[in-house]
């Protein structure tokens, strides 16, 4: 396989601008990431008094320790609804792929520490985006449980949606996807529901609470009073409901027993022998992974120097690299997997939407993993390539995206523009999973090119209305425009609004991928005992 002879000079002044401005994006991410673990630790004095372990120390115990974790949307809501001041994001959730007793699962703990754990729509849609994921890679789920529930100020907002998470989780136990939760404290109304739907639940002892009405709400609706322990204390669950398996006597119990749990299902036992793979690493080092997006967005850039630093050997195969320059196709591995590529050098033109259209359904032919690397202004625009067919070369390049069969793994790593997103499989087009790099931008256009085209409609309809326009108006909509457009762009807005899974340090894509990939192939070759309608108790 060729491979890739990198033109970038890693001493240039160019360079260590991009790498300058990149180290400042991953230190913003770093630094926030780090607030929210400071307002959590906060709450330890007072989950210490209680005899209860914060909810990030009974994730760690839960981990095997030394394997791989990936933090998902760990910023998801970051300064929206409830987080005024950015300390509160993630949702109300800590979740990610880890293992635990050897077994890759998707670990989800309510923040209890922070706001009770409480859900806000933004921990709604994260909520249901997990599912989603542990649903499409056969990954059995394990919760750590305490909230509050929803956060009622958004109780409008989260209500009809949040049924969807019930029936997942009814969904997931049809497909034989085991469910696993421990209640460490409160779970109430709806979220009592949770534990209920889950296949085991184990219960902490004087700490777990599950009731569909709690007992100020009991008295108000019909005047019974009754006790928390009574009504739905962790031993009334498990000795007299029914809802509980296990009885634990604290958080770590609770933990310990999880990892019993899930150690004692034959759950690797149902893989197939998977050979070990061998590779050989980049010819080129990860960290000049930093310095290669320009620090000016209307600078070009290359993106085989990418391939160069994250394929096995920096070996590309490209594909009709001489049909079209704008749009890059072709073949390579990463960490052993073979995967078709697609990325960015400018523009999507006709002929190269019709290139990515037909390289995606051949890699779709050879059951062949596809990554898409995002950096577009969106399809090239102008009379010469609508002529040439831009809207049905871009329309079948889409279909081919939304109708691929194999996994699709996305990273934004610079702009990711207008249709130029939907073709190059942006959340909309349901990435396997997707995550952006700190400085990349995701928008329907460049906000200076808003305020121009708001500028250009206002002042045509003032003129078609016989109004003399207004120079000043017009120069403040285009500067509110643009500025509003630029603000709800960067990368951590995206990831506030849940457009990817996550941002991440650029050094880590190849590692990433590697792990991604991973997971993709084990839920292909994995078998599922389903049934129709889910384990239920009787």
């Amino acid at each position: 396989m060729p491979v890739i002879q990198s033109q970038v000079d890693p001493f240039s002044e160019q360079f260590a601008r991009n790498r300058a401005a990149m180290l400042v994006g991953i230190e913003q991410v770093r630094q926030l990431e780090q607030t929210l673990l400071n307002k959590a630790a906060e709450a330890k004095p007072r989950f210490d008094k209680r005899g209860q372990l914060l909810p990030r120390e009974r994730l760690n115990l839960l981990l095997d320790p030394g394997a791989p974790f990936l933090e998902l949307a760990s910023l998801a809501g970051y300064k929206l609804h409830d987080d005024k001041d950015g300390s509160s994001a993630g949702g109300g959730l800590i979740a990610g792929i880890g293992y635990v007793s050897g077994v890759r699962v998707l670990v989800v703990a309510n923040n209890s520490a922070i706001k009770g754990g409480t859900i806000s729509p933004s921990g709604l849609k994260k909520s249901l985006r997990l599912q989603q994921i542990a649903m499409e890679n056969k990954l059995p789920v394990i919760t750590l449980a305490e909230s509050g529930g929803a956060n009622l100020n958004y109780a409008a907002e989260i209500f009809v949606e949040g049924a969807r998470s019930f029936a997942n989780q009814a969904r997931m136990s049809a497909m034989g996807l085991p469910q696993i939760t421990v209640v460490h404290g409160s779970a109430t109304a709806g979220g009592a529901y949770q534990p209920g739907l889950s296949d085991y639940v184990v219960v902490v002892r004087g700490k777990a609470k599950l009731f569909l009405a709690g007992p100020p709400l009991l008295k108000a609706a019909t005047g019974e009073v009754a006790t928390d322990e009574a009504l739905g204390g962790a031993e009334m669950h498990a000795q007299i409901a029914g809802t509980a398996e296990y009885l634990a006597e604290n958080d770590a119990d609770g933990v310990r027993q999880v990892r019993e749990i899930i150690s004692l299902l034959p759950w690797n036992d149902q893989l197939p022998w998977i050979p070990e793979r061998r590779w050989e690493e980049p010819l080129y080092p990860i960290d000049e992974l930093l310095g290669l997006i320009p620090d000016d967005a209307k600078k070009p850039y290359d993106v085989r120097e990418i391939i160069a630093r994250i394929a096995d050997g920096s070996n590309f195969l490209e594909f009709k690299g001489e049909f079209d320059q704008q749009t890059v196709c072709g073949h390579l591995q990463i960490q052993g997997r073979a995967c078709g590529f697609i990325g960015n050098n400018g523009p999507i033109t006709p002929k190269g939407a019709s290139k990515a259209a037909q390289f995606i359904q051949l890699c779709d032919q050879s059951k062949t993993p596809l990554l898409f690397f995002h950096n577009t202004t969106g399809f090239m625009v102008g009379t010469e390539s609508e002529q040439q067919g831009v809207i049905k070369h871009g329309a079948k390049m889409i279909q081919a995206v939304a109708n691929a069969r194999v996994p699709k793994l996305t990273i934004v790593v610079g702009g990711s523009y207008g249709a130029g997103n939907y073709a190059m499989c942006g959340r909309g087009l349901d990435p396997r999973f997707i995550f952006a790099w700190p400085n990349s931008r995701t928008a329907v256009m460049g906000g200076a090119q808003a305020g121009k085209v708001l500028r250009i409609v206002t002042e045509a309809k003032q003129a078609k209305d016989g109004l003399v326009p207004d120079p000043k108006m017009l120069d403040m909509l285009e500067q509110v425009t643009a500025q509003k457009l630029d603000s709800q762009s960067t990368a951590l807005y995206g990831s506030a609004s849940l457009w990817d899974d996550g941002l991440i340090d650029p050094r880590d894509t190849r590692t990433l991928l590697g792990y991604l990939l991973d997971i993709c192939h084990e839920a292909e070759v994995r078998p599922l005992q389903s049934n129709s309608f889910g384990v239920a108790r009787f």
